[in-house]
């Protein structure tokens, strides 16, 4: 399929479109983008070009399936197991036994993986759990992992993984413990995942019905959303959370001018929040520093 290149108002209103249907922002110069992840899609619609697809969208109401596959298509699926492994070290050294005594009473731990993809994020928590945490045995341990995505959706719950998939970031033992070999592929082992409920959220609009939360992570999204959308999603994420839940952003993300009812945690070189009463500290294990 042959296109002379996007025009000005097409972009404009894929631009448009994106931000209104997910809160995302598609910069200026990011044509190239659109073209690389709608061409694909448009040809596989049966269109002679990108420009006779657009055309198309521009015509269906908002809950139109070709506008909503091509929402799908421009959101960011980048992920791996166990990616940004300090997180992972903060969960399993502080925030999950900090959780584990919170608990012990009702024996209960949900954590929430937010913009999940295509699942390495909620299938690395559960092998953590597995891994460490052997007093978990008997609890109701819940892994709730949510996207956008559809497609990314049936991909996670599948389990199945290609050999380059597994080799970013899983550790061998883990993946001969965890996942058994299919053809050219890998798939998750039954007792993992049994542990992780999947379905479909949008961070900017709706989300499904959620138990109040131990953890929630939504890393490296936010940098994708205008300044209002960020708000919104934090006081949002802020409500959901237990008394002493974590929430984890990604490394360039910050909950900073944005949502001043959260205190900065240190743990294990990563950086977390918890939401505080006292807001605008910054805190590490056994000390509190006001910045």
């Amino acid at each position: 399929m042959k296109s002379p290149g996007l025009s000005a108002p097409d972009y404009a209103f894929i631009r448009t479109l994106v931000h209104d249907a997910a809160g995302l922002i598609l910069e200026e110069g990011k044509e190239y983008l659109v073209e690389t992840r709608l061409g694909p899609l448009a040809q596989r619609e049966g269109f002679a070009s990108l420009d006779a697809f657009i055309a198309t969208l521009r015509m269906q109401p908002k809950t139109g399936a070709q506008r909503k596959a091509a929402v799908e298509a421009m959101t960011i699926n980048e992920t791996s197991f166990f990616r940004d492994i300090r997180p992972f070290d903060a969960l399993r050294q502080t925030v999950i036994p900090e959780a584990i005594a919170r608990n012990a009473a009702t024996r209960q731990l949900n954590i929430w993986s937010a913009a999940c993809s295509s699942g390495q994020e909620p299938y690395s928590l559960a092998m953590l759990l597995r891994e460490h945490f052997p007093q978990l045995s008997g609890w109701t341990v819940r892994i709730f992992a949510t996207d956008l995505s559809e497609e990314m959706l049936k991909r996670a719950s599948s389990g199945r993984f290609g050999q380059l998939e597994v080799n970013r970031g899983l550790p061998a033992p883990l993946l001969i413990k965890y996942f058994q070999r299919t053809g050219l592929e890998w798939t998750v082992r039954e007792e993992l995942r049994k542990m992780v409920q999947f379905m479909p959220a949008n961070l900017a609009g709706d989300w499904p019905s959620l138990p109040r939360m131990d953890v929630v992570l939504v890393r490296n999204v936010m940098i994708y959303f205008d300044l209002e959308t960020k708000k919104r999603i934090l006081a949002r994420m802020r409500g959901l959370l237990r008394q002493g839940g974590a929430l984890f952003l990604g490394a360039a993300e910050t909950t900073l001018n944005l949502d001043v009812a959260f205190d900065r945690m240190l743990a294990a070189g990563a950086t977390y929040y918890k939401a505080s009463p006292v807001p605008g500290l910054i805190s590490a294990p056994g000390m509190h520093v006001a910045i």
